[in-house]
């Protein structure tokens, strides 16, 4: 690589809503960028005990401590206004150590063009990695405004939204929904918007045996993963155990809920109040093992999210991360959850609890269709949907933007996150065997170790 490619291979990725590498899509997509020769860097907020600066594989990762948290309009407010000072005041510490050439921002929120635009002053090019789309999770968590003042924090957004998409020299969107959205509300060509989808490294994210301590004496275990907000609609999980375990005697099942969120702790009181205290576990924020461990041993993965105007044109990552181990799931009927699982999920109609409860009892009742749903979803997301395809989707629309034409060598380096026992935290016997069809079968209905495997 010559010296005028090397200085043209700089990008620092904003994030506001996540540290990183908690983050999962932005650090495949650090890696992806480093794998091909980029020097990355990021700018995010600090998780409990996180340092202000670490490297972590070659990443440069600078943090500031988080707002504080918002309630209301002038929350938020000053909220966005902290971080954007913060972040605009360490992307001066990134230029002078690291350097880039282009700033990867990642909404939520909309406001980081300006920072990009004050920055193209110094020939430095803006990529937008569309996550949310702001004004439909405005409507979807608040209604469609009706007074003056809704209206015109609606407007605001809308109008951040324009200009995040007007002042991007590319758009990254996770779905065709959302290219859409670009294409149409931002009046962009079609070719300047990249579909590059949330999919998982299924290299990492694969079956294990798990501690059976897990499910604890419990005939069956569903699984949430993900954020615990107000349009995120995991007290549905509540009200379907509670059908469940008061209505229907269920009391072998166990919900373990995986996340954090606004919600969390009204979740928790609720839960208490309908004493399912001994069936549901909360079990905060978790790592890639915990991850790895909970959904290896889950018989179904669940999908909460009402069709809300947000909802339904966003890609659930939780959906693909249950099939990554052949976890069927049952789902509110959703655009792009239909999208994600194909044929491989259960949906229901949206708010329909007891119809919810119908498909989860119907699949614990009934373990071949598990399985079999189980191992088309596996075959599904590492076929269609897995992270290397799309990684090499991202970093083309690096290597287009600056003029970086891929050579031979670079294009035969595409490795994954990490190594399969890094996902499982122990060595190689711990893995469930994906090319052994007969066992995974076994595993997928069971979710333990065959007592033929035990010494």
């Amino acid at each position: 690589m010559n010296r005028e490619n090397r200085a043209r291979r700089r990008v620092l990725i904003i994030v506001q809503n996540l540290p990183v590498p908690l983050d999962r899509r932005v650090w495949l997509e650090c890696q992806a960028l480093r794998s091909q020769g980029y020097e990355v860097s990021v700018i995010c907020p600090k998780g409990p005990g996180d340092p202000s600066y670490q490297e972590i594989d070659g990443v440069h990762i600078h943090k500031y401590a988080p707002a504080p948290e918002a309630k209301g309009l002038a929350g938020f407010a000053i909220e966005f206004a902290y971080s954007w000072v913060r972040t605009a005041l360490l992307s001066f510490r990134v230029r002078r150590r690291h350097g880039f050439d282009v700033i990867q921002a990642c909404n939520p929120p909309d406001t980081y063009w300006l920072l990009a635009l004050l920055w193209r002053l110094r020939g430095v090019r803006f990529i937008f990695d569309h996550h949310d789309l702001n004004p439909e999770l405005y409507i979807s968590r608040f209604g469609r405004p009706t007074s003056i003042g809704g209206r015109l924090q609606l407007g605001g957004l809308v109008m951040l939204e324009r200009n995040t998409f007007r002042f991007a020299d590319r758009v990254l969107s996770t779905n065709g929904s959302y290219k859409r959205v670009a294409e149409r509300r931002g009046g962009l060509a079609s070719d300047l918007v990249t579909i590059v989808r949330s999919g998982p490294d299924t290299t990492v994210m694969r079956p294990v045996y798990p501690d059976p301590q897990i499910r604890e004496g419990a005939d069956h275990v569903l699984a949430y993963l993900g954020i615990m907000g107000p349009q995120d609609g995991v007290e549905n999980i509540l009200a379907v155990m509670d059908e469940l375990v008061h209505n229907r005697g269920r009391t072998g099942v166990r919900a373990v809920l995986m996340g954090f969120g606004d919600c969390l702790e009204d979740l928790k009181r609720e839960c208490t109040a309908r004493g399912l205290d001994d069936n549901v576990v909360f079990t905060g924020r978790v790592g890639p093992d915990q991850i790895t461990q909970y959904l290896s041993s889950a018989d179904l993965g669940l999908g909460p999210d009402l069709n809300t105007p947000l909802n339904n044109v966003s890609t659930m990552n939780k959906t693909m991360e249950y099939m990554a181990y052949g976890v069927p799931a049952v789902s509110f009927d959703l655009v792009e959850t239909r999208v994600s699982a194909g044929d491989t999920g259960v949906f229901v109609p949206s708010g329909d609890i007891v119809g919810f409860a119908d498909a989860v009892e119907a699949l614990l009742d009934d373990p071949e269709r598990r399985v079999e749903l189980g191992l088309a979803a596996r075959r599904r997301v590492a076929a269609e949907l897995d992270w290397k395809p799309q990684a090499e989707a991202y970093v083309g629309v690096f290597d287009d933007l600056l003029d970086n034409a891929p050579d031979a060598a670079r294009l035969a380096v595409w490795p994954h996150a990490s190594r399969p026992q890094a996902a499982a935290g122990s060595d190689d016997r711990e893995l469930v065997d994906l090319d052994d069809v007969a066992e995974l079968r076994r595993f997928l209905r069971d979710r333990n170790r065959s007592t033929a495997d035990v010494t």
